[in-house]
């Protein structure tokens, strides 16, 4: 199949990581991969106002940030500046991805020599920062839509009338993240990952973790991410930060870990709970994402509920309390939990799932379409 992604402007994110390393296993199976995406937005003159204010110059663009598709030997384009998508950037193809609510709205705009129109999905971004009802808009537009776990399948169906949605799920590169049999740290650990996306939670988890050195003030906290600690949100003293360490010292920090910590109010999947599992990591999540699928309480980890700082306190202080035993028993269900899981497998659902985009666009099978079939009946 010749496969086109549309990207955003690309960057250091889970869903752009997903999405190369989709594009790489894609095109070792044989098939032709372009990937087109804007670069960097200039700055609004506000923007370039407090820049120059704050000493920093007039500064006119967004800096380039790196990303995953960096030294990837992908074939990815990038457009001159940034502008919408449009038909004269995207080669003709059996198959073109729509990767985020803006860039669905473009390749609805595409010609059908561009190939079956696909979305996919990896989270329900209809979040207040962003055009409400213009992202409610793309899930009901007439695509083929793949989705990375079952809560966003039931929401396509619940929401939006769509049935007819495929299941990829992430998966965890298990030649990068691993850890032999290993015990309890000498100093309890806790990890975490550093984002200030509201959504992420990070508050939560900080504030867990101030009341939780009280009882243990040896604590050792670990924590990576792709932007560095902020005023509003500082890190606990002695807290050991990494920043964008590269992938392959992620396991490291990983196995460092007594446990793994995730506080979200909302996420698409959480691969950073999936990887700490293939390092032996136990993991306490909130109720989101393939964490809520996947954890089973004291037997790889915890859930809990979003914003209870107090029941994470809770089961962070229950985990770190656990005997050697207890723990390696934990410890081992939290790797058998991924253990089967392959990016290879995950790829070859994915290329199903084109092959059935495409099959649904021959018939006319779009979701718009089927919806006005059943309504003549």
């Amino acid at each position: 199949m010749r496969v086109t992604f549309i990207l955003p402007t690309v960057n250091l994110s889970g869903g752009v990581r997903v999405i190369a390393i989709y594009a790489k296993l894609l095109s070792r199976r044989g098939h032709k991969v372009v990937l087109v995406s804007p670069p960097p937005q200039t700055l609004p003159f506000r923007q370039k106002l407090k820049s120059f204010i704050r000493g920093k110059g007039w500064t006119t663009q967004l800096p380039a940030y790196s990303s995953h598709l960096d030294g990837s030997g992908l074939d990815h384009r990038v457009l001159d500046r940034w502008r919408p998508v449009s038909e004269d950037d995207v080669p003709n193809a059996d198959a073109v991805i729509a990767t985020w609510w803006e860039t669905a709205e473009w390749v609805n705009a595409l010609g059908p020599a561009k190939g079956a129109k696909v979305y996919f999905i990896q989270h329900h971004e209809v979040f207040s920062h962003l055009p409400v009802s213009r992202c409610h808009a793309t899930y009901k537009l007439p695509m083929h839509k793949i989705v990375v776990a079952r809560w966003l399948k039931e929401v396509m169906r619940t929401q939006y009338a769509d049935d007819e949605v495929d299941i990829v799920p992430n998966s965890v590169d298990r030649t990068q993240f691993f850890s032999t049999l290993r015990g309890k740290q000498p100093v309890p650990t806790i990890g975490f990952l550093y984002s200030t996306v509201p959504f992420k939670g990070l508050e939560i988890s900080l504030s867990a973790i101030r009341i939780l050195r009280i009882k243990i003030p040896s604590l050792r906290l670990i924590c990576f991410g792709s932007e560095y600690p902020i005023s509003t949100l500082p890190l606990p003293i002695g807290a050991e930060f990494s920043f964008s360490p590269p992938q392959d010292q992620i396991r490291n920090l990983y196995s460092q870990c007594d446990v793994w910590i995730t506080a979200s109010r909302s996420e698409g999947f959480n691969l950073p709970a999936m990887e700490a599992m293939a390092c032996r990591t136990p993991v306490i999540a909130t109720r989101t994402g393939w964490p809520e699928e996947a954890i089973v309480n004291g037997m790889n980890g915890f859930l809990v509920d979003v914003d209870d700082v107090e029941i994470l306190v809770a089961r962070l202080s229950q985990t770190l309390s656990l005997n050697d035993i207890e723990w390696l028993a934990m410890s081992s269900n939290a790797f058998a939990t991924v253990a089967t899981c392959s990016w290879e497998s995950s790829t070859r659902q994915f290329e199903a799932a084109l092959e059935n985009a495409c099959r649904r666009a021959r018939l006319g099978e779009t979701p718009q379409v089927a919806a006005r079939k059943e309504s003549s009946v």
